[in-house]
């Protein structure tokens, strides 16, 4: 059975959105001049490793108008921009990706989830979307967490996790751009 994957960019502190909802703090692209080896060889893993990506609303509307378009990602923005995808919204119809096939627009993300879980394929991605991921994370649907942890804190904003959750630890790893990736299983 595929599993749903969340992965967030998160301070040490557990925000993963400041104030005003930006990422100012997130420290590493997967992809320039200055990646660390390992740490991109860990992110074209985890890319190898899934096939389906989730948004909400919001991260759709921020994203589509640069990964489409995003030739600096190289490898990475191949393997993002050829994802399927699906975006969760009550008020979309439709959901281009560019030249890249559309996205399906889906109003039911727990029902969605649960069908895409049951097919053939690789691992889903569920990409920010936090209010989302909160959502899903109540429902059950959720069977890991990847956070990748920046070196600073922020004290305010918003937290991938707001509730009381009991985590397995799949992953502990730390890069030589101060990145660490914590990985965990989380139980439903």
């Amino acid at each position: 059975m595929r599993k749903l994957v969340v992965q967030q960019w998160v301070t040490v502190d557990n925000i993963a959105a400041e104030e005003d909802g930006g990422l100012s703090f997130v420290s590493g692209e997967p992809f320039s001049e200055k990646t660390d080896p390992a740490f991109k060889a860990s992110m074209m893993g985890f890319g190898d490793s899934i096939d389906t990506m989730i948004l909400g609303a919001n991260t759709y509307q921020q994203a589509k108008d640069y990964w489409p378009y995003a030739e600096e990602q190289g490898e990475w923005g191949e393997k993002v921009n050829n994802l399927t995808k699906y975006v969760v919204s009550s008020t979309l119809d439709a959901a281009p990706w560019g030249g890249y096939p559309a996205a399906t627009v889906t109003r039911e993300p727990v029902a969605t989830i649960r069908e895409l879980k049951t097919q053939e394929g690789k691992d889903l991605w569920l990409w920010g979307s936090l209010k989302l991921m909160h959502s899903l994370l109540a429902a059950g649907v959720v069977d890991e967490v990847r956070m990748l942890v920046c070196p600073v804190s922020r004290a305010k904003g918003t937290r991938v996790f707001e509730d009381t959750r009991n985590l397995k630890v799949l992953e502990a790893t730390s890069f030589g751009n101060g990145l660490v990736l914590l990985r965990y299983g989380v139980d439903n």
